[in-house]
């Protein structure tokens, strides 16, 4: 009973959280510090029957995430190049200062 109690309540928090803060799954999971299937499941199948308002509710940010997860993704990964050109910049300015003393 207790374990079926702290189920309903962890899965109303963790919708409640994402839809006031607009995180993604993995994010609600990294701030809860359980898995992202368990976000997963609490949200999409547990939810549903505990408090359909707000099951319906997710579901919406649900859809708007996966729909924009490509853009996430490209953003990651221009980011990692981003990053990775800097790095060599650097690198090929601190070789040429060398060779200029």
């Amino acid at each position: 009973m207790l374990s079926e109690e702290f189920s309903r309540d962890r899965s109303e928090v963790i919708a409640s959280y994402m839809i006031e803060h607009q995180v993604t799954v993995r994010r609600a999971a990294q701030i809860f510090h359980i898995s992202k299937s368990t976000v997963h499941k609490d949200i999409t199948e547990k939810l549903k029957h505990i408090n359909p308002a707000l099951h319906e509710e997710v579901g919406k940010l649900l859809a708007t995430n996966k729909s924009e997860r490509h853009l996430r993704g490209g953003e990651a990964t221009r980011q990692k190049f981003l990053k990775m050109k800097s790095r060599e910049m650097n690198s090929v300015s601190q070789s040429q200062d060398d060779r200029a003393c």
